[in-house]
């Protein structure tokens, strides 16, 4: 939202200032270039296609597609360590690229290869099975060890160290686990038992009692059956910074052909998933084949000091994986770091001060263990927490402080404390199938923002809540939560999901990275006063909860990302004994860590200092010369709200953006502005606002020339450019704010009007950050009709907004242009432009190609539509009129004619006649149809800027 009541005074760019004004901005520019131009190319990356031989006996071969990065100045004499940098499911070498070069400038050879199973590469998915990508792995660390310029231990094996991402983290895990020769490692948001993983379970029992996690599953299943990278498989494909589809491909090596039902998987793991999808639970067999592909089976066995990093937005690996790597490593006496960040699978990479955070520790564990360079790190467990939200952006990004503590403290943190919960008994429904069911999280959607804003919906009828009193005190929780609960069932078993809310008393209820603790309770009685309560651990977390808020536990009987099931059900669930329980909460108080951004912020701080003076003493002297300057007024628009003349804009480098336009609104009068991509609209519309200067031409408001600041743009409101609110206030508090940054009094704002416009009804009063984008629009038009303003400019006014309120905002506009005053409205929508507005101007390459009223853009059509009472006797009817060109059927009772200069009135007698009913007759031809004739159906964007 750009407001358009006040703005800087009109400043004249003089050849001292222009020189003063560059000379800052190089010395700004030249800071930034140095700060951000990236690093020089400082090694060789080559190509080969390895055979390796995989599979129990190691008799099978495979070829697997590397790529090798080799710093410069590398050799036999001067050799370096090597790093494996094993890619995410569903990824390829090309997904790593940019970590390897990252890696290869700091001066690691680096070997990049794409797993068997997937494009490139030969062979099965055996889900990193010891007998074949493990052991594919370890024929790369021997291929290493034959490098003349990787450096070697005096026991001749290679100085190496295995860096990935989900798989990639679970195969650095397994490789230091099989192979002694592995030096260090750091596996990233990756697994320690697939079997929990898949099928966990909150109450403590064995995975063939877990609750089968059905979407992330068939998410990785999918993408093994299409091994193509993107789409899915980017959901699962790591840490890898490349873009597969922007890194040249290596031609396909006869990879094996695929079977319908499995894909790429082999026929073993492919079986299991089939079975267990189809029946939602495991049999020892099946959690044995997947212990086999995990961490847990090798930890004892792991030596290579570990830095493990995992993400808090993980529901498909989730902290606690990263907790049982940590305690089953540490216990062998070998260096273990963990790092808890913001992202994950759910997630993404998290803000970049977290990937800052996660390059900086990988590199110095790197360096220590693998180059003995630097002190020995230090075993702080680090993590980060969500501290606020950078509102500089349309998408409300989070931002995070980091922090440390001295020892790594479990998911039991340094110290706890109890929160009361209470309610009495609810019965909730399990309904057939598990549809319709709760949401969470979604799979892969990499969208920390949409999390935090809160993604969650709970099923009336499916869940019921228990609140706790409001917090006396802050509450900074990492580790996970417990909770007591009880439930009962007709059927004796019951699968539920428990989930920990944060409740702000004026943005509602949010689910910390929309994590669930699922739960299956068998033997259960049919009343709930006979139940035995049973302690739930729900996710680990670190997140801080706020004085005033209060804690809710939800119990569902759905989420859409587990399987539940088929049969109906209700059951009676409730909280702890006598109605009530205690959420027990892990604490920790961590020290922050001073990051690159802090140490930035206090430059850029001293960067903005220097400018707001220089500003200042420019404007300044620019009001001095404004302060006595003559208004001019055109008498003969003094009445009329917009007056465009001879406008044309050119930009220096030639670009012509708007060639000639001129046009008039007058009062009363609701003017669509339309125009293809590219036809200058924007740039007209910035123009008007005094958003930019155009190159020739004027814009008149009510007689007044249009200047950036000019007191005339009092009597205009506008929303252009989408709306920008501040967040941590209210609807209604923001649209105070604005009024009062005008200057006017409150009286003048007419904001019970306003506040009817919007439609908001009590939200008003609620934080503008838990608005959706239909609600933020809604503000954003209330906003601009603040004082209601003689002339209203509308750029995209229905964007978000539903069908009814569409048809509300039709209502609104017009009677705002009755009362006397004038609307624009710039719009793509050509039938809402029809239905709303009484007249339209049509630009096209910058130009005026039709202006009038909206009756005779459109005129008349050889094309009508008729509404019949018998579709194929009517079609015998025109099929024998010589004059009409073409019937085509329109659904069920309507046709499409083309009369070809015949009258309706002719063929509706003829129809008559004939004995066909016809119950509607209207012109087919619409503003669409003219609007295609005058832009000659080309609407592609053509660089408009």
């Amino acid at each position: 939202m750009v407001p358009m009541r006040f703005g800087l005074p009109s400043i004249r760019f003089t050849r001292r200032r222009v020189a003063a004004g560059l000379a800052l901005l190089t010395g700004l520019g030249a800071l930034i270039t140095w700060a951000a131009w990236p690093a020089p190319k400082n090694y060789t990356a080559r190509d080969a296609l390895l055979n390796v031989m995989s599979g129990p006996a190691g008799n099978e071969p495979v070829t697997l597609d590397t790529t090798f990065f080799v710093p410069d100045g590398a050799d036999a004499d001067n050799p370096v360590p090597a790093i494996l940098l094993a890619h995410g499911f569903g990824g390829t070498k090309r997904s790593m690229r940019a970590d390897a070069e990252d890696l290869a400038n700091a001066g690691y050879a680096v070997l990049t290869w794409t797993a068997q199973g997937f494009s490139g590469s030969t062979g099965k998915i055996h889900l990193n099975s010891p007998d074949y990508e493990v052991r594919d792995a370890r024929s790369l660390v021997d291929w290493l060890a034959a490098r003349p310029e990787v450096l070697k231990d005096p026991t001749g094996d290679p100085k190496v160290g295995v860096v990935g991402g989900s798989y990639g983290g679970a195969l650095a895990l397994l490789l230091a686990g099989h192979d002694p020769r592995v030096d260090a490692i750091v596996p990233m948001i990756t697994w320690n038992d697939l079997s929990k993983a898949f099928l966990p379970e909150a109450t403590g029992q064995p995975p063939t009692a877990g609750v089968f996690k059905k979407q992330w599953a068939g998410v990785f299943f999918s993408s093994g059956s299409n091994t193509a990278s993107g789409g899915l498989a980017g959901a699962l494909a790591g840490i890898g910074r490349g873009d597969d589809e922007d890194q040249p491909r290596m031609p396909e090596t006869g990879t094996t052909s695929t079977s319908p039902d499995c894909g790429n998987f082999a026929r073993d793991i492919c079986d299991t998933y089939l079975r267990i999808a189809a029946t939602g639970k495991a049999t020892e067999a099946d959690l044995a084949l997947l212990r086999r592909s995990s961490p847990t089976s090798v930890l004892d066995r792991i030596k290579a000091p570990t830095m493990l990093i995992q993400g808090q937005a993980d529901s498909l690996f989730p902290l606690t994986e990263a907790d049982a790597n940590a305690r089953g490593i540490a216990a062998n006496g070998t260096p273990v770091h963990v790092d808890w960040f913001t992202g994950g699978h759910d997630g993404g990479a998290g803000p970049q001060a977290d990937s800052d955070r996660g390059r900086y520790l990988t590199l110095t564990w790197l360096d220590h263990y693998l180059r003995g360079k630097g002190d020995v790190p230090d075993s702080q467990f680090t993590y980060s927490r969500i501290t606020g939200f950078n509102t500089s952006s349309s998408n409300r990004r989070p931002t995070t402080s980091a922090f440390s503590v001295e020892r790594y403290p479990g998911l039991g943190g340094t110290g706890n404390t109890a929160v009361d919960v209470a309610g009495k008994p609810q019965q909730i429904f399990n309904p057939p199938g598990g549809t319709p069911a709760a949401m969470s999280t979604i799979p892969g959607a990499s969208s920390l923002s949409s999390l935090i804003s809160g993604i969650s919906l709970e099923i009336p009828g499916q869940h019921a809540d228990f609140l706790s009193p409001p917090l006396t005190g802050t509450l900074d929780v990492l580790g996970t939560p417990t909770v007591t609960i009880r439930a009962a069932s007709p059927t004796g078993e019951a699968v539920l999901f428990v989930k920990l809310y944060d409740v702000d008393p004026s943005s509602g209820a949010s689910l910390p990275f929309g994590l669930v603790a699922p739960v299956r309770l068998t033997g259960l009685q049919a009343d709930i006063a006979k139940a035995t309560p049973v302690t739930v651990t729900l996710p680990a977390i670190a997140a801080r909860f706020e004085a005033g808020h209060r804690l809710m536990i939800t119990i569902s009987t759905t989420d859409q990302g587990f399987a539940t099931p088929a049969e109906p059900a209700v059951y009676t669930v409730g909280v702890g004994v006598d109605d009530r329980s205690t959420i027990g909460l892990p604490l920790v108080t961590g020290t922050p860590i001073a990051t690159q951004e802090t140490l930035w912020r206090w430059l850029l701080a001293g960067l903005v200092a220097t400018l707001a003076v220089g500003l200042a003493v420019v404007l300044f002297v620019a009001r001095r010369r404004r302060h006595n300057a003559e208004i001019k007024v055109i008498d003969e628009y003094a009445d009329t709200p917009l007056v465009v003349r001879g406008l044309r804009k050119e930009y220096a480098d030639g670009f012509v953006a708007v060639a000639q336009v001129d046009f008039t609104v007058e009062r009363g009068q609701v003017v669509g502005l339309l125009g293809p991509n590219g036809a200058g609209k924007t740039t007209s519309l910035r123009v008007l606002m005094g958003l930019t200067r155009p190159t020739k031409g004027e814009v008149l408001v009510f007689g007044h020339r249009l200047t950036p600041g000019a007191p005339v743009l009092s009597r205009l409101g506008a929303l252009v450019e989408g709306p920008g609110f501040l967040p941590h206030l209210s609807g209604i508090e923001n649209l105070r704010l604005y009024w009062r940054s005008t200057g006017r009094p409150d009286a003048e704002a007419h904001l019970d009007e306003a506040l009817e416009i919007a439609g908001l009804g009590d939200a008003v009063q609620r934080k503008v950050r838990t608005y959706s984008h239909g609600m933020r629009q809604r503000l954003a038009i209330a906003q601009a009709m603040l004082g209601l303003p003689e002339l209203l400019v509308l750029d995209e006014p229905t964007d978000g907004l539903d069908p009814p309120q569409i048809a509300e905002m039709r209502k609104v506009l017009r009677e705002y242009a009755r009362d006397g005053r004038a609307v624009l409205v710039s719009s793509h929508l050509l039938a809402e432009v029809e239905q709303t507005c009484t007249h339209v101007v049509v630009m096209h390459k910058g130009e005026i190609v039709a202006s009038g009223e909206v009756a005779d853009i459109v005129g008349d059509s050889p094309v009508a539509q008729f509404e019949v009472s018998d579709v194929p006797a009517a079609e015998q009817v025109l099929a024998s009129l010589a004059a009409v060109r073409s019937v085509n059927r329109d659904g069920r009772s309507g046709l499409v004619v083309d009369l070809n200069g015949t009258s309706r009135a002719d063929v509706v007698s003829a129809l008559v006649g004939a004995g066909v009913g016809v119950d509607r007759v209207v012109p087919r031809r619409r503003l669409e149809d003219a609007f295609l004739s005058l832009v000659g159906g080309n609407t592609r964007a053509s660089g408009e800027r």
